[in-house]
C-alpha cells in the first residue's frame, strides 16, 4: 500500500486583509467609476457613440454615476476597519519613499511596504483629489450659469482633461490588479496568503504576526 502522508500538502496560512464593508465599498465604487469612464468614452468618441447609440441615456447614466461616486465612501465611514485603512492610505512613511525610489530606479527584490504600498497610497490620493474636481466641474456643466464667474467652456476643459487622466490611471490600476491574482483574491474574499503578504507587504505581515 502506498502511503499518501508524504504527499499531503499543508494548507497555506492566510491573513485577513479586508473587512466586508471595505470590499463592498471597493466593488460599488469600481462599478460607478467604470460606468463613468465607459459612458464618457461613448459620449466623446464618435465611432463608439454611433455603435452604442442612445446618447441621452448614456448622458443620464454618466451624470448619475458621477453624482453617486462619493456615496460608497461616505457610507463606508461607518466601518471602523474602513476608517483605519483610510488613515493608512493618508500617511506616507519613510519606507514608502524607499519603495518609490526602488520603483523609479527599477531595483529588483522585495520592497518595503505596510498594508498598502506607496503606489497604492499615491493612487488613492489621486482619485480622492480627482473625484471632487470631476463632480464640481460636472455640476457646472449640468447647471450652466450657476457660478457666473466660471464659464461653461472652462468647466468642460477641466472636466475633460481630468477625465482623461482618471481613465489612464484607472486602466493602469486594473492592469496591475489583473497581473496579481492574489491581490484580487484579497479584495474578493477578504484574505490573502501570508507568503504573498510577506513578499509584497512585509511590514504589514510582521505587524499582523505580532497580533
Amino acid at each position: 500500500m502506498t502511503s499518501t502522508a508524504g504527499s499531503t500538502r499543508r494548507p497555506e496560512r492566510t491573513l485577513a486583509r479586508f473587512a466586508v464593508a471595505e470590499r463592498w465599498v471597493h466593488r460599488v465604487t469600481a462599478v460607478l467609476m467604470l460606468l463613468c469612464v465607459g459612458t464618457a468614452a461613448c459620449l466623446y468618441f464618435g465611432p463608439l457613440a454611433q455603435l452604442v447609440g442612445r446618447r441621452h441615456l448614456l448622458a443620464v447614466v454618466h451624470q448619475w454615476s458621477g453624482l453617486l461616486l462619493p456615496v460608497p465612501v461616505l457610507i463606508g465611514l461607518a466601518s471602523r476597519a474602513f476608517r483605519a485603512d483610510l488613515r493608512r492610505l493618508n500617511r506616507l512613511a519613510p519606507y514608502d519613499r524607499e519603495w518609490l525610489r526602488a520603483v523609479r530606479k527599477g531595483l529588483p527584490g522585495p520592497r518595503p511596504a505596510g498594508k498598502f504600498n506607496a503606489g497604492q497610497k499615491v493612487y488613492a490620493g489621486w482619485i480622492a483629489g480627482a473625484v471632487p474636481v470631476m463632480l464640481f466641474t460636472g455640476l457646472l456643466m449640468w447647471f450652466a450659469g450657476f457660478l457666473p464667474g466660471i464659464s461653461r467652456t472652462s468647466a468642460i476643459f477641466v472636466h475633460d482633461v481630468t477625465a482623461l487622466a482618471v481613465a489612464v490611471v484607472v486602466i493602469g490600476h486594473v492592469r496591475l490588479a489583473y497581473r496579481d491574482p492574489e491581490a484580487r483574491r484579497g479584495m474578493r474574499t477578504g484574505s490573502v496568503t501570508r507568503a504573498w503578504a510577506r513578499k509584497n507587504h512585509p511590514r504589514w505581515e510582521e505587524e499582523s504576526a505580532d497580533l
